[in-house]
């Protein structure tokens, strides 16, 4: 199961969905598809808006800017992969921290 933890300034996504196979899961691959796109979003308004790490089967956010429309891209983003998790309930879990 990818879970997703959420807290104000900070993202961690870990786990595979074992939806199918590596390289054929496509709930891996919208996850991955939604995250790496909103990252990019991010880094095209502000560069510095936000660091990533990248590792096997952890992924980690650390979001830097108060930039409204950062924030509005993190929040779409949550929002997706919450959607995502209604669909496919046993492959992902969104939980947020205070």
């Amino acid at each position: 199961m990818i879970k997703v933890h959420v807290n104000k300034s900070k993202i961690i996504i870990t786990g595979h969905a074992n939806y199918d196979l590596y390289g054929k899961d496509i709930v891996c691959a919208s996850v991955s598809s939604i995250v790496i796109t909103s990252i990019n979003a991010c880094l095209r308004i502000e560069a510095k808006s936000l660091a990533y790490k990248e590792e096997k089967d952890k992924f980690t956010i650390d979001i830097i800017s108060d930039n409204n429309n950062i924030l509005l891209i993190i929040e779409n983003m949550i929002q997706m992969l919450e959607e995502l998790a209604l669909t496919y309930k046993k492959n992902i879990k969104v939980i947020k921290e205070d």
